[in-house]
């Protein structure tokens, strides 16, 4: 993927690259290769990239993105059906599609018809309502079965082998999908694609467990939305746009901002702000781009009613809002009615903000397990010195007596996070108030954000966005330098799940090919079932069966493996993984047994 190239729509790719013959579909990665190191030029909301001397192919993105295919020429001879454009497509950001028109009328109330209002009633009687249950309609029962398709065929081949040939097919699953009304896992699709191409780039924001995240949720949303029914319909179909209600007048008090950098090629800032009773909003500009926008977006004025405010401004001040609107999630709208002024911010260790860090370590796990969302943690902790992780150094700090871990929200050099955490490492026995968000681990684990000055109990830091100096600590503090030295990580007297875990994982970016080579998986087995992890043991099992399970036809030649026997064997490993890991998360944290889904 080049940022340099406007978003292209996910139905354009998959047209350009389905438009290709079979020869020219088998070049298409070299030729993205290729074209990525050809120079180019923007001129307004055109992109020309230079072929060859002779010919030239231009992008137009006159809304900022591509969202046709006539909008990619090429000078070439075999134009329109040339490789060149199918490459420009395939080496692009994805563009956010707009809702359609059928995902709108998806996310309407079932109707009930004149038969199930009691036509035939007595006069003067109350109507007797029949429930109708809702289902999915022919449309989305097909658009989700190929997406499962195309999903396993991705898992089949692995990151080296999802190519641009299987990546188009997965766009052209999603734009399938959100036309039929499924946006959520169009969605997911085009997030599985952006981890590929990130993979396929040895882009450094690329994790293998968010590929392993997102390709798990394509196939287990895909795998039950045939059979969905009502409100399990309703929450796998998603919703294409986040709808907006009126919510009055608020007194907001900033709490802080972090950046936002994806691997989409998105950037920008989300500023975090809670009212009187507690209750978070947010105030966000996210927008294409890259490192540069995501530390010059707290700059930026926030984008509510007609305030001057900038993010950084907003997380220390306050902000009095009349005319609200409010999405699901707490994101404050921006609309023609919407007023805000600025007000008087308050310190955490004020009213009203401190009745976050009130509530109980093992209350926050348990709400940010059970209903996902920010999963923002509000701690209290005692800085004890820094362990080493496979990943780097991470902080130890104590937390009413747990050892919890601390590690930077995001690695991308530009931002400051990891270097603000080195600079606490040399400063054990520190008291801060932090906000963290929750890693889910075996241990305690959570990425920081955001801490109470070292210096002043007044005010606090933007670990993403501000940078600590050495004058910022307290003397006594640096003083101890040498109690901070990295130590590695006490071993864990933990369940071996890791050994499902590294298979889902291996499988994800290496493909079914991986697991299928000739070798005993029983003595894995053997010690998850000796540690009571007997369906770990038969899932391990089974994984490995489907993986090499290859027959031959009459004349003994191999027949194709069988990719849906394989996919239902990695999803079901997937999925009991995740949930195990969220209930030995919250045994860690002391949270087990108050809640779970």
């Amino acid at each position: 993927m080049s940022l340099d190239l406007p978003p292209v729509a996910p139905s354009v790719t998959a047209a350009l690259v389905q438009g290709l013959t079979p020869r020219l579909r088998k070049r298409l990665d070299a030729g993205i290769t290729k074209l990525a190191d050809r120079p180019r030029v923007r001129d307004g909301d055109t992109v020309r990239i230079a072929v060859d001397d002779d010919t030239h192919l231009e992008l137009h993105a006159p809304g900022g993105s591509v969202t046709s295919v006539d909008a990619i020429r090429c000078g070439c001879l075999l134009a329109p059906d040339c490789l060149h454009r199918a490459a420009a497509a395939s080496a692009a950001p994805i563009a956010e599609s707009e809702p359609e028109a059928g995902a709108e009328a998806a996310g309407e109330p079932a109707t009930v018809s004149e038969s199930d209002t009691g036509a035939g009633a007595t006069p003067g009687t109350a109507p007797v309502l029949t429930a109708v249950s809702e289902t999915v309609t022919p449309e989305q029962r097909a658009a989700a079965l190929a997406m499962y398709d195309a999903a396993a065929a991705v898992l089949e081949a692995g990151t080296d082998g999802a190519g641009a040939v299987l990546q188009a097919e997965l766009l052209r699953a999603a734009h399938t999908a959100r036309v039929s009304g499924l946006p959520r896992v169009a969605a997911s699709a085009v997030s599985v694609v952006t981890q590929l191409r990130a993979a396929r780039g040895t882009d450094p924001a690329y994790r293998l467990t968010d590929l392993t995240a997102a390709l798990r949720d394509v196939l287990m949303t895909a795998h039950r939305l045939p059979d969905s029914t009502d409100a399990d319909l309703a929450d796998l179909r998603g919703s294409a746009r986040q709808p907006y209600a009126p919510d009055g007048s608020l007194r907001l008090y900033g709490l802080f901002s972090e950046p936002v950098l994806t691997a989409t090629g998105y950037a920008g800032a989300v500023t975090w702000t809670a009212d009187a009773d507690g209750r978070l909003y947010t105030v966000s500009d996210v927008a294409p781009g890259g490192s540069g926008r995501a530390v010059g977006a707290a700059d930026r004025a926030v984008r509510v009613g007609d305030t001057a405010l900038t993010h950084r401004e907003l997380s220390r001040a306050g902000l009095a809002v009349s005319g609200a609107t409010v999405s699901p999630t707490g994101r404050l709208g921006a609309g023609a009615g919407v007023r805000a002024v600025r007000a008087a911010g308050s310190a955490w260790s004020e009213a009203p903000l401190d009745r976050l860090w009130a509530a109980p370590v093992a209350e926050q796990v348990s709400r940010a397990l059970t209903t996902g969302g920010d999963g923002l943690l509000f701690l209290d902790v005692t800085l004890v010195g820094t362990v080493r992780e496979a990943a780097g150094d991470c902080l130890l700090a104590d937390c009413d007596g747990l050892s919890l871990r601390l590690a930077a929200a995001h690695d991308h050099p530009a931002l400051p996070y990891r270097d603000n955490l080195r600079l606490l490492a040399t400063a054990p026995g520190i008291r801060l108030r932090v906000v963290a968000r929750l890693d889910p681990a075996p241990v305690p684990r959570a990425l920081l954000v955001a801490t109470r000055h070292p210096g002043d109990a007044g005010a606090h830091v933007d670990l993403g966005l501000d940078r600590l100096q050495h004058a910022d600590l307290p003397a006594a503090a640096t003083a101890s330098t040498g109690a901070a030295a990295g130590s590695p990580a006490a071993p864990l007297d933990e369940a071996p799940l890791h050994l499902l875990r590294r298979r889902v994982h291996q499988a994800a970016s290496a493909g079914r090919r991986v697991l299928a080579f000739p070798g005993d998986s029983a003595a894995d087995s053997r010690r998850l079932r000796r540690y009571g992890f007997a369906c770990a043991g038969d899932l391990l099992d089974e994984l490995h069966a489907a993986a090499a399970d290859r027959s031959r036809d009459v004349f003994g030649r191999l027949v194709p493996a069988d990719v849906n026997r394989f996919a239902r064997a990695w999803l079901a490993a997937a999925h009991y993984t995740e949930e195990v890991d969220r209930e030995l998360c919250a045994a860690a944290w002391g949270a087990a047994g108050q809640g779970g889904r």
